[in-house]
């Protein structure tokens, strides 16, 4: 398995990134989290992986904090969630709000997010509230998305790619986002627009 990778950062968008380890270009697909916190391309970069192997395809997820990916392993090992549904869940919300909904038993904010329904929300405080209170003393490190300064019109198109990634229809992402610009304004960053979009559902 590969645990991380270390080397330069030669793409990325909100979805994904490259990273080349002396030559070698390692496609990760990643959160937004760490989308907001990753250098510019060319500089130097450590990403902490999942390699999902399935019978007719490999993946590899990774994630800047190794708290994120800590939770998105607890995540995946809830019955019913693969590494598709775990990434949408942590772009969701932060690590911290992720544990605190679970450790207070919030299944309703769980819900809100694309692709989880109920008995998955249930679920996933069922399977991980115990875990996650042992630990809630790292809980309390939240991660921050931070805005980046770029023309709306260009979050806007970076947005609407991730959330086709992420399993939207183009027509009904670009409806979402229509009225989440409508209703927040234009200056929303990259991560703002998708994170209220993978709310909307």
């Amino acid at each position: 398995m590969i645990a991380y990778l270390d080397g330069k950062l030669a793409y990325k968008d909100p979805t994904l990134a490259i990273i080349d380890v002396q030559g070698v270009g390692y496609e990760v697909k990643i959160s937004l989290a760490t989308y907001s916190k990753l250098p510019g391309e060319g500089e130097k970069a450590k990403l902490y992986t999942y390699q999902h192997i399935k019978e007719d395809a490999q993946a590899l997820y990774g994630f800047l904090d190794p708290n994120e990916k800590a939770l998105f392993m607890h995540l995946i090992s809830v019955s019913g969630i693969g590494p598709g549904t775990g990434i949408v869940i942590v772009s969701s919300m932060s690590v911290g709000e992720i544990r605190q909904a679970i450790v207070q038993e919030d299944v309703r904010s769980i819900q809100a997010i694309k692709g989880v329904g109920p008995k998955t929300a249930q679920r996933i405080v069922l399977d991980l509230r115990d875990k996650l209170r042992k630990d809630e003393l790292l809980a309390k490190a939240g991660v921050e998305t931070v805005p980046l300064a770029r023309q709306h019109n260009t979050n806007r198109s970076e947005a609407l790619a991730a959330l086709v990634t992420l399993g939207f229809a183009r027509a009904a992402a670009e409806k979402t986002l229509d009225g989440i610009q409508q209703k927040h304004g234009n200056d929303l960053s990259v991560e703002e627009l998708i994170k209220f979009a993978l709310k909307s559902n």
